[in-house]
This record gives C-alpha cells, structure tokens and sequence, in this order.
C-alpha cells in the first residue's frame, strides 16, 4: 500500500534548507527558460536568489494560469459549523485550552446559515469544524451532507483527518473534496505547536492525502501554515507532496493555498514572518512548477494584496467569510477562529474580479461533469 511517509522519509530538512538557499541566479534563470520544470527549478525559483526575477515570474505565472483555466476565478465561501476541539494547537482559536463558549450548529441553525450563504450567491460552500469526534464525526458529518448537498453544487470540508473507511462512507452523501494542512512538514516544530490530542499524530495526518487517494475522493487541498517555519523549506515538501499524489492518485484534482498565520484570542507570533512580495514568489513558483493545481486566496490576506495577486496565478478566492459558527446569520459576535483581513461582500469580490477582465464562478465543476468523464 503507497504512503508518501516512505518518500518523506528520504529527505533531510536541513540538507533541503541548504539546498534552496545556495541556488544562484544561473539556477534561476535555467528554471525560469525550462517547460517542464522539476523539483530542483522549484526549488531555485522559491530561494533567495529569485527574488529579483519576481516580475518574469510573475508574468509567466499569469500566462501559464490563463492558458490552463481561463480569465476565471472560482468563488466558494466557508461554513463553520462548529468550535468545539479536542486538541491544543498554539496558534489556533479554537484549542482545547481556550477559554471560550463552545458551540455546535443544530439542524435548524445550519438551515439559516445556508440561507444566508445562498443569498450571497455561493454554490460552493467550504464546511470547517474543530477536531472533536465524539461531537462533530462521521455520524454529524452525514448528517450535514445530507440536510444541505440539494442546496449547493460543490461542497468541500475542512475537517479532522479521518480513517479510508470514512471518507468512502461519506462520498455518497456528497462529499466532492478535502482540504488537510500539515501546517509544517518540520517534524520536531510540528510536536511542539500541537502538544495534545489526535492532531499530535504527525505521520497520521502526513498520510491522510493518502487515505483520500484510496478512498477516491475527487479533489484534495494541501498547505502549511505560513509563519509556524521557514516558508521556503515548508514549501518544498508541499511540492513533494504534490508530486507523489499525482502520480499515485492520476484521477484526483489538487489545490493549494497559502494560509498566513492571523491574529486570534491569546495568539501566537510567528516564528518566521512571510512577506507580501515573499507570498507572491511562492505562489508564482507553485505556477512554474504545475500548471494544472489549482490555488486558492482567501479573506485572511489584505484587500490591497488581494486586488492586485488573484491575477498572478490564483484560480479561486474567498469572499465575506466568517470564521465563527453560526457567524453570517446565528450568532454573528461569537468568537472568530481567526480574524480576516478582507472583509468585503461577495458582490464586491466579484466586481473587482469583472473590473480586471475576469469573470467570478461561484461553483466548482458540476458534479454530474464528474462521472462523464471517469
């Protein structure tokens, strides 16, 4: 049975870190004139040395996403659905250790919270929860999918790892993609921001991509939290990652996206601080690297930031999120996850999206598109 833990085990994050930052312009340039670029011009176009190539980055980041996805911009919104957690997490609102009222959307809280999402025009809603499986498992998740999957066209999660068997349970019911960070990929850092609960598994959630490839899931989202280690190293795995499940799982999409570690009660700073230009280089060289992972920008970045990167490479964004269950019509003043940063209406996003030339798609592909073409 594949697993990427045999693969990541063959790498040394030091001797990577070294790698990235000893690349040369010449490397970069080699990896800015190739097609078809490998790790290694990866690894070039996300070092040091290419920060002053940014503006041919960015050009060709903006051709290659036109190419393969049109003047498009997918818009999805997310739905939190509960704050209850089982885990400590040091830069997280919703750890075990923090004092503040749980809560679990019912039935009825969730049909309002949908009514007030579909009146924005998503049809593509993101479902997030803390990790709590005695509270907010398979058995509510089931639940929810089935209470809310006639209402939107795509819904994805956000949610707990969760065992193969689960993810086939939940297919049926409507599940089309998963999103799982391992917000770091450094081993000893990820033991010390999450002392406690199932989440202090590293390997289990280093191997969940894998139990979505079996599972047959359609689409899968990776990422780190920008801000827990060095953003440059951390990317590099991410890219690994994505390399190994595509050619292990052929049939599944990907996404990524660039979640930057925000302010919530009790905080943590970060350890490394991630620039804006820093940002822009990453993404464009996940561009360079594939044409075809889609990437995501959500409400946590800036509006300026926002205005100006969608176009360099991003395929979809967020718009008026609320980070807090029951935040758009149930209990709008509880507390958030984290705080946003962009806190414009979805029809402002989408106005800004049509003012560049681009045109906002507020779902994902059809689902019946997706049985055509398997």
């Amino acid at each position: 049975m594949p697993s990427f833990k045999d693969v990541f085990e063959k790498y040394d994050w030091e001797a990577i870190k070294t790698d990235i930052y000893n690349k040369k312009a010449a490397d970069v340039e080699r990896a800015l004139a190739r097609t078809n670029r490998d790790l290694e011009d990866f690894k070039a176009l996300i070092s040091p040395a290419a920060d002053i190539y940014l503006e041919e980055m960015a050009r060709q980041s903006k051709q290659d996403t036109l190419q393969r996805f049109g003047n498009t911009i997918q818009m999805y919104a997310p739905l939190y659905l509960s704050n209850e957690c089982q885990n400590i997490c040091t830069y997280c609102g919703f750890s075990l250790g923090n004092k503040l009222p749980r809560k679990t959307l019912n039935p009825i809280e969730i049909d309002k919270e949908v009514a007030a999402i579909k009146k924005m025009g998503f049809e593509h809603v993101l479902l997030v929860t803390g990790e709590a499986n005695k509270m907010v498992g398979v058995p509510y998740f089931k639940k929810v999918l089935e209470q809310i999957r006639t209402q939107f066209a795509n819904v994805s999660m956000e949610v707990q790892p969760l065992d193969e068997a689960d993810y086939h349970e939940l297919i049926p019911y409507g599940l089309h993609a998963v999103l799982v960070y391992q917000e770091t990929y450094h081993q000893a850092d990820y033991a010390k921001h999450h002392p406690k609960g199932k989440k202090s598994n590293f390997l289990y959630r280093l191997e969940t991509p894998d139990r979505l490839g079996r599972a047959g899931v359609h689409k899968m989202g990776l990422g780190v939290l920008i801000g827990l280690e060095d953003w440059r190293v951390d990317s590099f795995f991410v890219a690994l990652h994505l390399r190994y499940l595509e050619q292990t799982y052929w049939r599944t999409k990907y996404s990524i996206s660039f979640p930057r570690l925000r302010p919530f009660s009790g905080g943590l700073e970060p350890k490394v601080e991630m620039t804006d230009r820093q940002l822009v280089q990453q993404i464009t060289a996940y561009r360079l690297l594939n044409k075809d992972v889609e990437l995501s920008l959500s409400t946590r970045e800036a509006m300026k930031f926002r205005d100006h990167v969608f176009q360099l490479g991003i395929t979809s964004m967020s718009a008026g999120s609320k980070t807090n269950p029951g935040g758009y019509a149930v209990a709008p003043e509880s507390l958030e996850q984290f705080e946003i940063s962009d806190e414009r209406s979805p029809q402002e996003i989408a106005q800004l999206i049509k003012s560049k030339g681009y045109e906002p798609v507020w779902k994902d592909w059809d689902t019946a598109l997706e049985y055509v073409t398997k």
